[in-house]
């Protein structure tokens, strides 16, 4: 599951987006481009907080701007709506820092360069409905979603240090964390439309948020262009990883609406 997550939900985006699919249900299929701007720190094992790596002083992660993918699908009479996201996440860089640090069972020796790799690819799964009447009260300007969401975070750190000893560890484990989901559609016109979607919750210490908001322009039939921000927070303690981080910056996005 570790390492199919991403190309399964990618595989129902594309299934569910061919026009048979597209004729039985609403449909609102996209994709972009988000530049990911990292903070925080990561830790495997950690047993004093030296052992506490900052993502941008010492394992030197970069800004990395990743594709990623979404689908909405609008179902039929009291079926709740679907909403599939894929965001890949990966982060490498040659780092060092002054002091020896643990990293699971190995010590890494300080002053001496490192090699470190960071996964956080994620899934959402989104079961949700809108708020009944506010569109028809609202003359279509307005639209209100609330549901729940499911986030699968595949997770992989590495180190690698070549000097003055070999050492090469990675630890890799899933995490399903369920969110509350909500959304808002303002939609002035029939060419813009301003959006903005909410995900998160704090559960057995783990924490989880994602803001998104977006500027939408439907140019031509059902092809519209949107650009926006998004801001996620992850802050998960799972079998020995600690992960506190935040990721930020602008994404721009093309799409269909059937």
């Amino acid at each position: 599951m570790k390492k199919n997550l991403l190309s399964i939900i990618f595989t129902i985006l594309i299934a569910m987006a061919l026009p048979g699919a597209a004729q039985a249900f609403g449909m609102e299929i996209a994709g972009g481009a988000w530049l990911q701007s990292p903070s925080g720190t990561l830790a495997y094992e950690a047993l004093d907080p030296n052992d506490f790596l900052d993502l941008e002083n010492d394992l030197k992660y970069e800004d990395e701007t990743r594709f990623f993918g979404r689908l909405k699908i609008d179902m039929p009479l009291f079926f709740p709506n679907i909403y599939l996201m894929v965001t890949p996440m990966e982060f490498e860089g040659d780092g060092i820092k002054s002091l020896d640090f643990n990293f699971g069972n190995e010590t890494i020796s300080g002053n001496f360069p490192f090699y470190s790799r960071l996964n956080l690819n994620h899934g959402d799964i989104a079961l949700y409905y809108g708020i009944p009447g506010l569109e028809t009260a609202t003359a279509d300007m307005l639209n209100i979603d609330i549901g729940i969401n499911v986030r699968i975070y595949d997770v992989e750190a590495r180190i690698v240090q070549q000097q003055p000893t070999v050492v090469d560890i990675t630890e890799s484990i899933t995490v399903p964390i369920p969110q509350i989901f909500l959304a808002l559609q303002f939609r002035p016109t029939d060419f813009l439309a301003l959006e903005a979607e909410g995900r998160g919750i704090s559960i057995s210490g783990n924490k989880a948020y994602s803001l998104i908001g977006r500027l939408r322009f439907n140019v031509l039939g059902p092809l519209f262009l949107t650009g926006g921000y998004r801001y996620d927070k992850i802050d998960i303690d799972e079998e020995g990883v600690i992960i506190d981080t935040d990721f930020s910056g602008p994404f721009a996005e093309a799409g269909l609406a059937f």
